[in-house]
């Protein structure tokens, strides 16, 4: 961030002086004889003309050098600032989210998914000295983005989120168990998961080759590794419309798992936030950071662009020039 300021502003006070000075001349010339012209002045009548606006050029770079100097002595600058965030205490958090296909329903504005990437966003712009990661699941679980303190990585996964890119399902076990092996290992002051869904367990056939982890068990595992979790519950409940095709959007039975909600926040230290409303969602994000407070130290740097001895070059600059007009070209007019 830059800024232009004067480190000694009063000395711009001094600019007022030269309208007092032009006038006082002014009058003083008035009440003077005018004395008569140099013979060697009309010895160049053909050049009158040209003589005639000499006069008031040399005024001029008089007063263009005094406002120069007054204006050097200001010491204008340009503040360059720079700010450097210092924090011993940061927050390490997983966001998980819940991107099933009913996260598209529009109880929300515009819709669920919609409504929770904007509240998201600004809350990891706000967590300044934080890391924090991305988990998204469905019926499988990914780590969209681990724990980082670049905010551009996270604005970009969060306003990516698309409903359609793993197996259809909500594996709140998964995705819980994946944000734990990204904090267990953390040496954060605080570790902290924020889950969001918007219905409740319905696992899909893994497998041999993957293994099943339920919420309950998940829970029990972040509360042994000193993880807390808050749990989120998003959307209303009842039949809702669901996109369904271009322009068609059949209502759709939804309902919501409170109780195991309830019970994963209560087993991990955390709280269960209920949220039926856009509104509602942003306190709950506003209620989190408030409960997550990290203690943020800022340095700031500052650097100095001056200006004053490029100001005091064209004031010699100009000096010189009268100087030169009045010594050895137009002797005859001072």
């Amino acid at each position: 961030m830059s800024n232009f300021e004067f480190e000694n502003p009063w000395f711009l006070l001094l600019l007022f002086l030269i309208p007092v000075i032009l006038f006082w001349r002014l009058a003083f010339k008035n009440q003077t004889i005018n004395p008569m012209k140099s013979p060697s002045i009309k010895a160049f009548g053909e050049e009158e003309g040209f003589y005639k606006w000499i006069k008031p050029l040399l005024n001029f770079l008089n007063i263009l050098v005094l406002s120069l100097l007054i204006i050097a002595m200001a010491r204008p600058r340009k503040v360059n600032v720079s700010t450097a965030v210092k924090s011993d205490e940061g927050v390490d958090i997983m966001m998980v989210v819940d991107v099933s296909l009913s996260m598209l329903a529009r109880d929300l504005k515009p819709d669920r998914l919609a409504a929770l990437q904007k509240v998201a966003e600004n809350f990891v712009i706000n967590r300044k000295s934080d890391r924090i990661g991305l988990v998204v699941y469905s019926g499988e679980a990914v780590t969209s983005v681990p724990l980082t303190t670049d905010r551009g990585v996270m604005v970009n996964s969060i306003r990516n989120l698309k409903t359609d890119q793993l197996e259809p399902g909500t594996a709140i076990g998964i995705g819980l168990a994946t944000a734990i092996n990204h904090l267990e290992h953390s040496k954060a002051k605080s570790k902290v998961v924020i889950l969001i869904t918007d219905g409740g367990e319905s696992p899909v056939d893994y497998g041999k080759n993957m293994v099943y982890i339920s919420p309950e068990d998940a829970a029990q595992i972040a509360a042994d590794k000193d993880i807390k979790v808050y749990t989120i519950g998003i959307g209303t409940t009842g039949f809702i419309p669901l996109p369904r095709g271009y322009e068609h959007y059949p209502q759709r039975l939804f309902q919501l798992d409170e109780n195991m909600l309830e019970y994963i926040a209560g087993k991990a230290n955390g709280l269960y936030f209920r949220a039926t409303d856009n509104d509602k969602l942003q306190e709950i994000y506003n209620e989190i950071n408030q409960l997550e407070k990290s203690e943020i130290n800022e340095i700031k740097y500052y650097t100095y662009d001056e200006y004053f001895r490029s100001i005091l070059l064209y004031a010699l600059f100009f000096l010189t020039l009268n100087v030169v007009l009045r010594t050895l070209i137009f002797k005859q007019l001072t």
